[in-house]
C-alpha cells in the first residue's frame, strides 16, 4: 500500500495540472460555451444566468467538503447542478472516503462514471485513480488497461510513475524501473514526487 505522504503528493501533483490545463484552456471554454447558446440568450443575460449558477453550485459544493459525510448536501449538488464541475469534485470526495473506510468497490462506482466528464484532465486523473484502486486490490490487468487511454502530455510523468508501481506490484523489476526512469524525466524537477521516485528506483538497484 502507498504510503500517505506518497498518496497525498501524488494528489496534490494532479490537481496541480488541472489548475494548469484550466488555465490554458479557460478562453477556449468561454468561447464555446458562448457560441453555443448566444442564440438562445442574450449574452448578457446569459452571463449573469451563468454566473448566478456558478456561485449556487460552489456554495453548495464548499459546504459539503466541510461535511464530506453529508449525502443530503451531495444530493442537493446532483440535482440541482447535474452538469457542474464541482459536481465531479464531490464525486471525487465521496471516492476518497469509500477509500478511507477501504471500501474500494465503492470508490470505482463513484469513479467510473466520471470518464465520461467533459474536463480532460479531470478525465486523465480519474484514469490514474481507478488504476491505483486496481492496483490495491491487486487487479493489476486492470490498473493497466486504465492508464491505456492516450494521456495528455501533462500527465505523462504521473501515468509512468503509476505504471512503474504496478509492474513493481507484479514484481516485473525491469519494467518498474523503465517508468520510473521516465517519470523521472517527465515530471518536474521542482515536484517533490522525484525524490520519492528516485527512492523507489535505489531501493531496485
Amino acid at each position: 500500500m502507498k504510503s500517505f505522504i506518497e498518496v497525498s503528493r501524488t494528489e496534490e501533483e494532479q490537481m496541480e495540472q488541472i489548475k494548469q490545463w484550466i488555465k490554458k484552456n479557460t478562453l477556449k471554454i468561454v468561447i464555446a460555451i458562448t457560441v453555443s447558446l448566444s442564440g438562445i440568450w442574450g449574452f448578457n443575460t446569459y452571463k449573469k444566468y451563468q454566473h448566478s449558477q456558478i456561485i449556487k453550485a460552489r456554495d453548495i459544493y464548499l459546504t459539503f467538503r466541510s461535511k464530506p459525510y453529508n449525502i443530503q448536501v451531495y444530493e442537493q449538488l446532483k440535482n440541482n447542478h447535474k452538469n457542474s464541475v464541482y459536481l465531479d469534485h464531490a464525486i471525487l470526495i465521496l471516492a476518497k472516503n469509500a477509500v478511507t473506510n477501504k471500501n474500494y468497490m465503492q470508490a470505482l462506482e463513484y469513479l467510473i462514471p466520471l470518464n465520461n466528464t467533459s474536463n480532460p484532465s479531470i478525465a486523465k486523473v480519474i484514469n490514474m485513480r481507478i488504476a491505483s484502486l486496481h492496483l490495491e486490490m491487486g487487479n493489476y490487468k486492470k490498473a493497466l488497461d486504465a492508464l491505456n487511454t492516450v494521456p495528455n502530455s501533462t500527465f505523462n510523468g504521473l501515468y509512468n510513475q503509476l505504471k512503474g508501481d504496478i509492474y513493481l506490484a507484479k514484481n516485473h523489476i525491469d519494467n518498474a524501473k523503465k517508468y520510473y526512469k521516465l517519470a523521472l524525466n517527465q515530471i518536474s524537477k521542482n515536484s517533490e514526487l522525484q525524490n520519492l521516485i528516485k527512492i523507489k528506483l535505489s531501493d531496485l538497484n
